[in-house]
Order: structure tokens, then sequence, then C-alpha cells
């Protein structure tokens, strides 16, 4: 009987090892929200309380650089031109490159201090220098944080220090505005990627060196890390938006309120490993030409198209891409007017006969409506011939 036993204690401990196995095979991390997006698709991989309003502390930033860049692209300011530190901005306590008031310093060198070492008087020091001053640009941050839809986020400054319970965010918004800065502005990393560098103080008492280092430790121990912004107070705990790419396939790991630094970058880790072990990214490259299509009443028999984006395809079941068919649609009765970047058709993607997904073929230039004048050009061309 004590042999059955001990037999049946065994198989029952084997039993509850293989269920807890795989129970672990679902990640499991310690900090209390949390989200983990593929960027080029948008999927969210994993959530856990992504939508709860939580301080961001110097995750902040992430927006404030989204500014800066959307501000260079608009030829509001460059990367030579130099931007002065105020009082105001040279008071900021916290994480600082201890600018002094008055000392100038380029757009890219401040943008520099902010990536890598977090800097709030070189945050404060570029709000002021886009938009006058630090209020008008905070302005602008809730104003576009509400245009991408980031519904739980609401900004009270530009860098995150402050302890007003009116500065939140969410895990999912914060993962909405580092997808839109590093998508369309992937030269932050750049920067985000620059583990040590030296910025030189230049004031009325002479010049110095100052040393910047990166706040990210993902960047040495995570292969494929390549930002992006961290951020810790004592009312946010320790928060973190981090980066990485492997094999063509880019993800966004956000973790709010962490309870210290350590487990923040675990926790950061383990969701990235989840998503690029469980990931493969179709992206099609080489779409089928195209040339021309007919259209009807225009000044032009044909309008030129191209195709208005590129397909991917994000996949979470280890299933072959090889089966993948795809097929053109006309829309149908094409006539002029037609302008350039009004749809025209599809071209839609199936798998295994399983549609999953399209992209629009549009036109890339304008053609319009033939008039009397034009048909009689036509006609006498036709008589010539």
């Amino acid at each position: 009987m004590r042999r059955w036993l001990c037999w049946i204690l065994i198989v029952a401990m084997v039993f509850s090892c293989s269920m807890t196995v795989r129970a672990q095979g679902e990640v499991e991390i310690t900090s209390p929200s949390a989200i983990l997006m593929e960027v080029s698709t948008g999927t969210i991989l994993y959530e856990k309380d992504a939508d709860t309003r939580r301080h961001p502390a110097s995750v902040t930033k992430v927006m404030t650089l989204l500014l800066i860049f959307e501000a260079l692209e608009e030829g509001k300011i460059s990367m030579e031109e130099e931007a002065v530190t105020s009082a105001h901005a040279k008071s900021m306590g916290g994480s600082q490159v201890y600018l002094e008031e008055g000392e100038r310093q380029t757009v890219e060198t401040l943008i520099k201090c902010i990536v890598i070492a977090s800097g709030n008087d070189a945050a404060v020091t570029m709000a002021e220098h886009i938009a006058g001053t630090e209020e008008a640009f905070v302005a602008q941050m809730n104003e576009r944080a509400a245009e991408l839809g980031m519904e739980n986020t609401h900004f009270v400054d530009c860098c995150g220090l402050t302890d007003s319970m009116d500065h939140y965010t969410s895990a999912r918004d914060i993962a909405i505005m580092t997808r839109q800065l590093t998508v369309n502005y992937p030269k932050i990393f750049e920067y985000s990627g620059i583990w040590m560098e030296n910025i030189t103080h230049v004031t009325r008492n002479g010049s110095s060196e100052f040393g910047l280092t990166n706040t990210n430790k993902l960047l040495r121990s995570f292969e494929g890390c390549t930002g992006l912004k961290t951020g810790s107070t004592s009312l946010a705990k320790f928060c973190l938006s981090a980066t990485a790419t492997r094999n063509g396939i880019d993800l966004i790991s956000v973790i709010m309120a962490g309870p210290d630094s350590k487990t923040r970058f675990n926790d950061a880790a383990t969701l990235l490993m989840y998503g690029f072990g469980i990931c493969s990214l179709y992206r099609d490259d080489n779409p089928p030409e195209l040339g021309e299509v007919e259209i009807a009443k225009g000044v032009k028999d044909t309008v030129l198209c191209q195709y208005g984006d590129t397909f991917s395809y994000l996949s979470t079941s280890n299933e072959s891409f090889q089966g993948i068919e795809k097929q053109i649609e006309w829309k149908a009765d094409l006539k002029a007017p037609i302008e350039s970047g009004q749809e025209v058709g599809t071209l839609s993607y199936l798998l295994n006969g399983k549609k999953i997904g399209s992209v629009p073929i549009v036109a890339s230039e304008s053609v319009r409506e033939a008039g009397y004048v034009d048909y009689l050009k036509k006609a006498a061309q036709g008589w010539l011939l």
C-alpha cells in the first residue's frame, strides 16, 4: 500500500509540474500595467491593466520628442539652430544635464540630452524654444494626444517631473505615441541607441565637458533593443517604453508602476522575448506591378496607379506564408474627374483561401473630365490616324 501511495504521489507531482510549465507558457510579469505592441500592424500581443491612468514620469518625454521631430519636419526649427536656456528651464530638478541660464545648445544636442540622459532642463528648453512657454507647449502636447486617440492621457508639464494628479497616461497610450514617434521619425533611434556621449557646456564661466549616460539598461542587456525612454518618480514608481527589433519585427514593450528599476527592465524584456517568440511577419515589398487603368469621360482614357501602402500581416500561430495569394480588383465604372490619391482599386491578400488583408490602389495623377473641345480633339486625332 505504501509503495502504491508513493507512486501516486510521484505521478501527482509530475502532473502538477507539467501543469505549472504549461501555465508559465503564458507570459507573466510583476508590474501592474503593461502592453506589448507589434509596430507595423499595431497589433496588441499582450496587455495587463493597459488603460488605467497612471503617472508616467519621464516617459512623458516621448510626446515632447514627437512634437520636436514634427517641428523639425515642418521646418519650424532645425537641428543646427541654438536654443537658449531660461531661468525656468535651469530650475528643473530631477534628471538634468545642468544647463545654465543663458546657455546655448543646438537642437540636436538638446535632443540627445532628453533621450539619453532624460534631462528635464533640456526638455523645458526645447518646449520654450518651440512654443514660447512650457505652458503653451503642454497645450500642444494635449492637443496632439487627443488627435492620436490617447483617451486616458493629460499632461501638465513637458518632462514628467510634476506630482500633479492631473498628469497621467496609460500603457496603451504610451504605446500609441511611441509608435507614432518611431514609425514617422526613425532618426530617433540614432540617439536612443547611444550609450554614452559627452556634451560641452559653454557659459560665462568657460567651457566644460559633461557626460551623458543612457538610462535604458536594456541597451546593454537585451539583444535588438533600440530605445526608448525610461521614467521614475516616487509617485509613478518605475516606467519604461522599450523598443526592440529582431528578424524584421519591431516591438514596443511598455511597463508602468514597476516596483523597482530591475523589475521594470525584467518585465519589459520578458514581454519582448514573448513577442519575438510568437510573431512572424509577412511584408510584401514586391507586389504585382501596376501600370494604367482605363477610365471613362476623361481627357485621357487611362490613369497611372500606385499602391497606397505596403501590406504587412502579423501571425502568432507559426503558419506558413507560402500559400499567400494576391488578387487585384478595380472599382467599377471609373470615370473622370480622377484626383491624385483617389482610390481606384484594391489588392487583396488571401492565405489558404481566407482574406487576411488588403491595400488600396490609388491614382498617382489627376485626370480632369473631358469637355466638348476635348472630344473634338479626340475625334480629329482619330480621323487623322
